[in-house]
């Protein structure tokens, strides 16, 4: 797949990191670095805009190292830039962590998914298929 893209910032084009990867990292476009204080939360820039072909989507994703080592994620999990949308990448970063943190303009600060998806239409029901789960959810099947 073909995706139309423009690249404002001095840091090279998100791409795969091995053969299998299925996303790629988005880097911080940055004039200074931004210190996240714990528990606070900043849409940083990328410098990057798409256009994806319509039904496909962007997902914006957490990079697992900068989680697991800084407790730094994806505020919103994944993301969704739509195929319509034209503005510029931004990634709402949130620090989890008691410690500062603080993003430099390069450093990659989350992953970028590209995915296929349908378009649903809602049939009106008076009842839906029964199932062995039934109305079970939240934790109903136990933890082990």
């Amino acid at each position: 797949m073909q995706i139309k893209i423009i690249n404002k910032s001095a840091h090279p084009l998100p791409s795969y990191e091995t053969l299998a990867s299925a996303g790629m990292d988005l880097r911080a476009n940055l004039e200074g670095p931004i210190v996240l204080a714990p528990l606070a939360r900043a849409i940083v820039k990328t410098g990057l805009f798409i256009e994806l072909p319509v039904g496909t989507e962007a997902q914006v994703r957490p990079r697992s190292g900068l989680a697991a080592k800084k407790g730094v994620t994806v505020l919103n999990a994944p993301g969704t830039i739509d195929a319509d949308y034209r503005g510029e990448i931004g990634v709402i970063l949130v620090n989890l962590s008691n410690e500062a943190f603080t993003v430099e303009n390069g450093e990659r600060i989350a992953q970028l998914v590209i995915a296929k998806h349908e378009r649903a239409e809602w049939i009106n029901a008076d009842q839906l298929s029964e199932t062995s789960r039934g109305e079970g959810g939240f934790g109903s099947t136990g933890v082990k």
